[in-house]
């Protein structure tokens, strides 16, 4: 059941249209973010000096820096939908001592410890990572994926390889 507001104010077509004006900017805003460009802001804000690199081909672009103890690296695919934004850095070489406990120590963190990042393994080195697609991708997600991937890389690769190093 629809109740009037005998009190409330009228609004006209114009205002209307100038609302639906506004939207539609903040939505055009949105699809006209330069990916590259907020990238290149968040990783000259953490980079060690003079860290940085960048490599751009048909496949994207790839950027890697270093924060702290570790080396970090940015990967966008492209600018559409279906491309992807992928942050990653290695923690430590495997093979490992006592994997099964390392394993079961990285899935613990997965649940705890790691926000929208997680612990993988990519070609025998655990690393640490954060992706998704560009769809409605914004500024601030990618500036707290590579932020939350060079932390958490850089708090726990000294600690997992002295724990766990090579064998």
């Amino acid at each position: 059941m629809t109740t009037q507001n005998p009190n409330a104010d009228p609004v006209t077509t114009e205002e209307l249209l100038r609302e639906d004006l506004a939207s539609t900017d903040l939505i055009e805003d949105v699809a006209t973010i330069n990916y590259p460009e907020k990238i290149e802001t968040v990783i000259s804000s953490l980079a060690e000096e003079d860290s940085a690199m960048v490599s751009r081909n048909e496949e994207g672009y790839l950027w890697k820096f270093n924060y702290g103890s570790v080396e970090v690296f940015v990967e966008l695919t492209g600018s559409t939908d279906d491309d992807t934004f992928t942050v990653w850095s290695a923690v430590l070489q495997l093979p490992a001592r006592n994997e099964p406990e390392l394993m079961r120590k990285l899935l613990e963190m997965n649940w705890t410890d790691t926000f929208e990042a997680r612990f993988g393994i990519v070609e025998d080195r655990i690393i640490v990572l954060a992706s998704r697609t560009v769809a409605e991708l914004s500024p601030g997600e990618i500036s707290r994926a590579i932020t939350i991937v060079a932390t958490i890389a850089d708090d726990n690769d000294d600690a997992l390889q002295a724990e766990f190093g090579l064998v």
